[in-house]
């Protein structure tokens, strides 16, 4: 069976290396993959957004199957357009990639269904949001309308700093034509938990919760990043809790866009937010978040081949989705200067021992040389039976991963112990 995958980040490694195995998989074809992606799949040069290329190569290699994996494709219609070609897909069409490519359109979902969220008004002009925001409660919380590469959130402290954000977004188009609309929604206190669940549109099938840590500096001081780290699963997530998700807000949601005549099937992401008047729903994402799958799949005991295909099929009630009861602790590696500006070219290498626990996320292969090549370089990711084992066995592997200006938080998973005691 010949696979595709499109996109080249460690979320796309860790898919890509849970797929493999799977015996019926002989190819698996990474567009474009990256350096460390292509010990494990042949890597297209091929953009993740270049879908006329991405449909023609599917074409003319007779690729069985499709997995979709970042926001932009998707919302561009990725899923579609490999579908027009036979090719059946893992992921949402376009019309429901739209939970994660519009945050208005989310938050007036939420709204309409009764699922709940924080608070919020939606501004298109200027002028108006910053009027809003003279009377605004501080913090309030500023988001770009469309995708920012997870980076388009502000949580504005002073009013101040909430006039700058509005501006920076409305009239600065720091986020380009993302942040001509925005949301200003109320801050929420509370533990945030990552919830991925496969869906085939009716059925919902959670994973395992997990705790991201996107602050750049240890105590989560610093710059937000796409993702320092993360541990699963997440202590606050306690199975009461997870009951009232279910209920209140995962199979609400899926039902919602079966109404809307926008089915969601693939992997639909809650992040949410528990608060002291229960959980609420902070964003969505219509597909696996990064680095959340790099300690998410590999608690995964059932095959993945074969949940993805009945999420496509419409038959993931009858299909098992196991997770091992376990803990994991994924590090990432980033270069020094992330999130805004750093070097790259230099030498990656990595232990034997530390490979096999290691997804690369921003590295390329020059004349068999691994270099980095991106802002985060590795997740490297331990399994254990407890959370202390996790932490402390991926901290050593993460050591196995050498390259110059490297930088990792010291502190990955320190918050869930504390949850945990």
């Amino acid at each position: 069976m010949k696979l595709l995958v499109v996109g080249g980040g460690g979320r796309e490694h860790a898919i890509i290396k849970k797929l493999k195995e799977n015996p019926e998989v002989t190819e698996i074809f990474a567009l474009p993959g990256n350096g460390g992606i292509a010990k494990d799949a042949t890597c297209v040069p091929i953009g993740a957004t270049d879908l006329d290329g991405i449909v023609k190569f599917a074409r003319e290699n007779q690729v069985d199957y499709a997995v979709v994996a970042p926001d932009d494709p998707l919302v561009l219609g990725c899923v579609d357009r490999l579908n027009e070609i036979g090719v059946p897909c893992f992921g949402p069409k376009a019309n429901a990639a739209m939970i994660e490519g519009s945050k208005a359109f989310a938050k007036e979902l939420m709204k309409k269904y009764g699922i709940p969220t924080a608070s919020y008004e939606i501004f298109t002009e200027l002028d108006k949001a910053l009027a809003y925001l003279e009377t605004a409660p501080m913090p309030t919380v500023i988001k770009a309308d469309g995708l920012a590469l997870g980076k388009g959130v502000i949580i504005a402290q002073t009013r101040q700093e909430a006039r700058e954000a509005a501006i920076d977004m409305m009239a600065n188009a720091k986020f380009g034509k993302s942040g001509a609309t925005v949301v200003i929604e109320e801050f929420l206190e509370g533990p945030e938990v990552s919830v991925l669940a496969f869906t085939d549109g009716k059925t919902v099938k959670p994973m395992v919760s997990s705790m991201d840590h996107k602050r750049a500096g240890d105590n989560d001081t610093g710059l937000n990043t796409g993702g320092m780290g993360t541990i699963a699963p997440n202590p606050y997530y306690t199975p009461e809790i997870a009951q009232r998700c279910m209920e209140e807000i995962f199979l609400p949601t899926v039902r919602a866009m079966e109404k809307e005549g926008r089915p969601f099937t693939g992997c639909l992401y809650f992040g949410l937010m528990l608060t002291k008047n229960g959980p609420k729903v902070i964003e969505y994402n219509c597909r696996f978040g990064d680095p959340e799958t790099q300690v998410v799949l590999p608690l995964l005991v059932s095959d993945l081949l074969t949940i993805m295909q009945a999420t496509t099929k419409g038959t993931l009630a009858e299909t098992d989705v196991v997770f091992a009861d376990k803990h994991a602790c994924c590090v990432v590696k980033a270069s020094a200067g992330y999130p805004l500006h750093y070097e790259k070219g230099f030498p990656l290498v990595m232990t034997e021992e530390a490979e096999k626990a290691t997804f690369v996320a921003g590295a390329k292969l020059e004349n068999g040389q691994l270099l980095t090549a991106g802002g985060r370089v590795v997740g490297t990711t331990a399994v254990a039976e407890d959370l202390p084992a996790a932490i402390k066995e991926a901290y050593r592997l993460s050591d196995g991963v050498a390259f110059a200006n490297a930088y990792r938080r010291s502190d990955i998973g320190s918050r869930a112990l504390q949850a945990l005691n």
